[in-house]
This record gives C-alpha cells, sequence and structure tokens, in this order.
C-alpha cells in the first residue's frame, strides 16, 4: 500500500541529514518489540525505554518516513467527533473522559517535547472551530456549552467577535486553549535519537517476513535477523489494514499543500489553528517560517492506488480556501502539494490493545484526525499494561468492541 503521495511538508522543510540507524543481521532478544518507526512507534519505545524496558524498534524503511512525514501536525483535544457526539455514541463519563485523555496527551506530548535534546517545533496554540453554516450555530452553542461545563477552556465568539480577530467572517465559532502545533517528522526523529543514546535498539530496513507464536513469547523474523521477545506492539499504522482488516476501520485519501513564506501573518489571530463543522472538514495552520498548511478534502481511495493522482488539483482548491479567509493575501503560491492515506473509525475512538488472533501482541491503530495525540494515549496506556497494571481504560478501545452506533 502507497501511504503517501507527492512532496510531503517536512522533509521539504528539514533538508539536513538526519540519524541513520542499521538493518537488523542478527538474531537479537528484548522485552518488548515495537514494530513501526513512524510517530507511534517512536513514542510507544521512547515511552517504554523511559520506563526501563528492554526495547527494541523495527522500521521497514526509514524512520518516520511514512505517513509521519505527511502528518499535518495539529495537536487538539478536540476530535472529529464532538463530545456530544460522543457522549451520544457512549455516554458522558466515557465520552467526557476521552475528551480529557486527549486534553492530557497534548500537556504531555509537550512536556516530552520540551524535555528532548533537540528542538521538535512544538508551539502551543489555539483553535478556533467555526460554523460552516448558519444551520451549524445550534449544534456549535451546544458543544460550547457541554465542553465548558465538563472543564475545557473554550470561548464562545459570534459574529462580531470573529471580525473582530480575522479578516473573514462566520456565524459562530468556538475558541479552544490547550493545543499545540508541532513537526511530527522532527519529534519522531529525536524521540529515537534520545532513547537511542539512553539504550533503545533501533534498526531501520528490517521488514517483517514472518512471525512465530509459541505459549511464552514471539520470533518476528526479518530477511536478514530476528528477534524473539515476550511481547510484540504493532504500530504500523494504515498498513496494518492489509493483513489485519477490522470491522471498524475505514480508509481513505487526504490531501494537503504548504505555501510559500507569507511576508506578513498579523491579520491572523495568535496564528490559531483554523478547522470548521462541516464534514469532511477543513483545516488551516501556519508555520514558525511564516508558510502556511490547508488540508482536508477527504475521499475515496483513488482507483490507481496512488495517493497523489488528485493531488494538483485538489491542492489548487485548498489554495481557494485560503484566498477566501485572508483575500488580501492573493499571491500565495504552493511550495510543495501532497497526499495520502487517512483512516477513520465507525465510531470515532482509535484501535488499541490485543487480539484474539495474535498471542503476546498489542496494537496501536491511532485512526481519526487527532492521530499524534492518540499515539500517546496508545503508549500510556500499554505502558502501563506492559509493566502489569492494565488501566480500565484500554478496553474502550478494544480492537474487536461491538459498533452499535447511535450518533444521529
Amino acid at each position: 500500500m502507497l501511504l503517501t503521495g507527492g512532496t510531503t511538508p517536512w522533509k521539504f522543510l528539514n533538508t539536513e541529514p538526519v540519524k541513520k540507524y542499521p538493518p537488523l543481521t542478527e538474531q537479537m532478544k528484548c522485552d518488548v518489540l515495537v514494530i513501526g518507526g513512524g510517530i507511534s512507534g517512536a513514542l510507544m519505545a521512547y515511552v517504554l525505554n523511559k520506563q526501563g524496558v528492554d526495547t527494541i524498534l523495527l522500521e521497514k524503511r526509514r524512520v518516520c518516513g511514512g505517513s509521519t512525514s505527511a502528518n499535518t501536525g495539529l495537536l487538539q483535544f478536540s476530535n472529529d467527533c464532538t463530545l456530544t457526539d460522543l457522549i451520544r455514541q457512549f455516554d458522558d463519563h466515557r465520552g467526557t473522559s476521552f475528551y480529557k485523555m486527549c486534553s492530557h496527551a497534548v500537556r504531555r506530548l509537550t512536556d516530552i517535547a520540551n524535555s528532548l535534546s533537540r528542538d521538535s517545533g512544538l508551539i502551543p496554540r489555539s483553535s478556533l472551530y467555526y460554523a460552516s453554516t448558519p444551520q451549524d450555530v445550534g449544534m456549535l452553542r451546544h458543544e460550547y456549552d457541554l465542553l465548558k461545563r465538563r472543564g475545557f477552556d473554550v470561548e464562545y465568539w459570534n459574529r462580531d467577535d470573529i471580525k473582530a480577530h480575522f479578516p473573514f467572517s462566520k456565524e459562530a465559532a468556538i475558541y479552544t486553549h490547550g493545543d499545540a502545533e508541532v513537526d511530527p517528522y522532527r519529534l519522531g526523529h529525536h524521540l529515537l535519537q534520545d532513547a537511542s543514546q539512553d539504550g533503545l535498539r533501533i534498526y531501520e530496513n528490517s521488514e517483517v517476513t514472518d512471525t512465530r507464536y509459541t505459549d511464552s513469547d514471539v520470533t518476528v523474523i526479518t530477511d536478514q535477523g530476528s528477534v524473539l521477545a515476550q511481547k510484540v506492539i504493532w504500530a504500523t499504522g494504515y498498513t496494518i489494514q492489509e493483513w489485519k482488516p477490522d470491522h471498524n476501520a475505514e480508509l481513505l485519501n487526504t490531501y494537503a499543500i504548504l505555501t510559500e513564506p507569507v511576508a506578513d501573518l498579523s491579520s491572523w489571530h495568535e496564528r490559531s489553528f483554523l478547522w470548521e463543522t462541516n464534514r469532511p472538514y477543513l483545516y488551516f495552520r501556519t508555520t514558525p517560517d511564516q508558510r502556511i498548511i490547508a488540508g482536508g478534502l477527504d475521499e475515496a481511495l483513488p482507483p490507481s492506488g496512488k495517493p497523489e493522482e488528485y493531488a494538483e488539483v485538489r491542492g489548487r482548491r485548498l489554495l481557494d480556501e485560503i484566498q477566501q479567509l485572508f483575500p488580501h493575501l492573493a499571491d500565495l503560491r504552493i511550495a510543495c502539494s501532497w497526499a495520502g492515506v487517512f483512516a477513520s473509525t465507525k465510531d470515532g475512538i482509535p484501535l488499541i490493545g490485543k487480539h484474539p488472533k495474535y498471542p503476546h501482541s498489542y496494537f496501536i491503530e491511532v485512526y481519526g484526525g487527532n492521530g499524534t495525540v492518540y499515539s500517546m494515549i496508545a503508549a500510556d496506556l500499554l505502558a502501563e499494561t506492559i509493566a502489569g497494571r492494565e488501566p480500565e481504560e484500554l478496553k474502550w478501545f478494544s480492537l474487536t468492541r461491538p459498533i452499535d452506533l447511535k450518533i444521529i
């Protein structure tokens, strides 16, 4: 499965060489083997290594070279599914607790990024979640009231409030605090670099060719070596659906662009994230070097299997969408555009945990628009589980949970 196509933003911006790791050429042993070197695997291996767990990470190509290099780096506690819909889908406790887990995960990511030896471009941001149509105002007001009652740091903005802060007008919006932006490519590399200096063993260009299970352990075979592990954590993202399709997962294609630097972004209040109530939604952010990232337009996978098949025309539409919001930025130019496979779940929360067909194994399938935040949640939940203290909340994300959709 091709995960990305076109020129992804972080490889475009990060031109300095990154650390390389050797391929696995020996027979190794460890307590926990993490398979997948994207942001999910990097966070998982980093947390385990910090806890003193003997850990190996395998990546079939180069670490952070797949979907992580296409990740647009928005860290938000709000989700593709509103808190209102999650409470309706599950219950008040579970829906609210999940949103609070996301909020805590943003803080955890911030603390970890700030503790690394290299800068990962993590900057606190707020978000403007605006009504796409006048018909969405009632829903938005209800969501704001619910978030406020549950203790989230949010403001309700009417048309005048929005016009006072931005050069565009919308009927209403929720302005949320406590989010952050990041360069996920740099964050992943820096997590692994620091962890490798602290004992984590990392092997690139080491594709798994076979897996053998016994009553007590797992042997993972690559083309040149093998690893005997007590536990295996699969963090291979969307490619898991090729060999272990989940009834709760849906694959789509998504698009994004990065502009050339913009001379003046002073009209963009607090450089906050912008996103909308429409589904699928458009979203917008800035970068530290004065560029704009825009993304969305999710649709079915292209028949060719090449994610970038429609990237050029979708990219022009995204540029038009930026200029509708900021009409004075008339000379915007696209620096690079890309497309990628994107997954979501039918009930709105990620898939994390065991599967009955795969002994001694855990899966991290952080599908949805908040993938990096979900990855942090998964890393903490599974690290607790590996330590013998399985959190009750892990059951919420079961890969085999029934789907009884109640969202209208």
